[in-house]
């Protein structure tokens, strides 16, 4: 398997020293052996996100998880990590921009923990590159839970009797800041999913999806051309390239040259707490990848999302402007929103309404099936919805207006239908019966 760009970086972790933090925890036996998986999940693909020394332990994951659901991390006792990232909602919070301390919002939507172990980098921009260093991140924005420094994380819960307890019984001292984020991440490292209907008909269960889905996920890989940034393969399981691009879902309420200009003024690269709080708290929100960067060809640039259980961690898009997923489908379809930045990949995708529903269809059926009841819910809700599309503009995607390409060539799905290929498109015949 190649190894995705930047998770180099990610295996690498650096912890910091400093009034509040600590040497790295004393270090464990490789575990060779992950925890059970998924059929969406490899273990070869385990392996190389967790970084020796960084498996989950039992006693890490318990510490961790109480530390996430805990408000008292937040500097009014407020707001918990699953504040914004419900795990009966999976892992968000199902709004279009999360809320912290004194209800403040902040300026992006918050992603899902699921599978975020195997991010490259976490954040939408990519400003920390690994599970430990995301973690701190949000205890300390003014905006989210509002702690000032680490050293007044550390004394807040020194004088938590429970956890001098905890964290002696599991890292052997005192709780400092670097122990917490252990924990924390160890506790999403085991937040994996890949168990949806799609992982049954790709394993060979042709009845798991309907003809609609199935003709979803051919548009998928065809005409629709998703696959372009969020292909599906025994490579790529997860759907998303690890990239960071520009779609223009930002450009119709920013100018994006002159709030670069006035950026390449403002920011420190490097300097992580600084592109935090800009990132969430300022004008330069939209700015994106280019915070992090200050590489022209960045502005306005997010990472692409992975998309499993993507139907029901919406609303979507960085800032949660696309309510439902046949926005989403809308927006692509017109080609995005024209700017001087906008990915060379974005072009009309001249998708009929009918091709729309069956590329939503498919989408559901991406989602985790311990989900299966709130997939549902987020399905009937979504097609309420169908009549009020605030993206759509069929002129546009159809060419009869604007300048935004011609169509790519649409395979004969007569000869080559990638819905009715074996494991994420291995040309061996699948032997189940198919279902046409």
């Amino acid at each position: 398997m190649r190894l995705p760009s930047g998770v180099v970086t990610m295996l690498a972790v650096v912890l910091n020293s400093g009034v509040g933090l600590a040497a790295p925890p004393p270090s464990q036996p490789a575990n060779a052996t992950p925890p059970p998986l998924p059929p969406g999940v490899s273990a070869t693909l385990w392996r190389l996100s967790v970084p020796k020394g960084s498996e989950p332990t039992p006693e890490r994951v318990a510490l961790g998880e109480k530390l996430f659901r805990d408000k008292r991390l937040s500097v009014d006792n407020t707001v918990a990590c699953m504040t914004c990232h419900e795990p009966e909602l999976g892992f968000t919070d199902g709004k279009p921009l999360s809320e912290g301390v004194k209800q403040q919002k902040v300026t992006r939507n918050s992603p899902t923990v699921l599978n975020a172990l195997f991010n490259a980098t976490q954040f939408w921009d990519g400003r920390s590159a690994t599970l430990e260093d995301q973690a701190k991140l949000p205890i300390l924005n003014p905006r989210e839970m509002g702690m000032p420094d680490p050293d007044t994380v550390v004394k807040k819960v020194r004088g938590i009797p429970e956890y001098v307890t905890d964290f002696q019984k599991v890292f052997g001292r005192e709780p400092n800041f670097d122990d917490l984020a252990v924990a924390i991440a160890a506790f999403e490292r085991m937040q994996f999913s890949g168990d949806a209907r799609f992982d049954r008909f790709i394993a060979g269960d042709s009845k798991a999806l309907t003809a609609s889905e199935k003709n979803g996920w051919a548009l998928f890989n065809g005409k629709a051309r998703c696959n372009s940034c969020h292909a599906g393969n025994a490579v790529s399981p997860l759907f998303s390239d690890q990239k960071f691009h520009n779609i223009g879902v930002a450009a119709h309420k920013q100018d994006f040259v002159t709030l670069a200009r006035k950026g390449v003024q403002v920011v420190r690269t490097g300097d992580e707490k600084q592109i935090d709080e800009l990132a969430l708290n300022s004008e330069f929100s939209e700015l994106g990848r280019f915070l992090v960067t200050k590489q022209e060809n960045d502005v306005g640039s997010f990472k692409t999302p992975i998309l499993r259980n993507v139907g029901i961690t919406g609303p979507y898009m960085h800032d949660g402007s696309l309510t439902t997923l046949w926005d989403v489908m809308d927006h692509y379809n017109k080609g995005g929103v024209a700017n001087p930045y906008l990915d060379g990949g974005m072009q009309r995708l001249g998708l009929t309404e009918p091709e729309i529903d069956d590329l939503v269809a498919f989408l559901f059926t991406l989602t985790d099936t311990k989900f299966d009841k709130l997939n549902k819910e987020q399905l009937a809700k979504q097609r309420a919805r169908k009549n009020t599309r605030p993206e759509r503009d069929t002129a546009t995607a159809m060419g009869k207006k604007g300048n935004l390409g011609d169509l790519a060539p649409n395979p004969d799905l007569n000869v080559k239908n990638p819905a009715d290929l074996g494991i994420y498109g291995d040309v061996t015949p699948v032997t189940t019966t198919k279902q046409r």
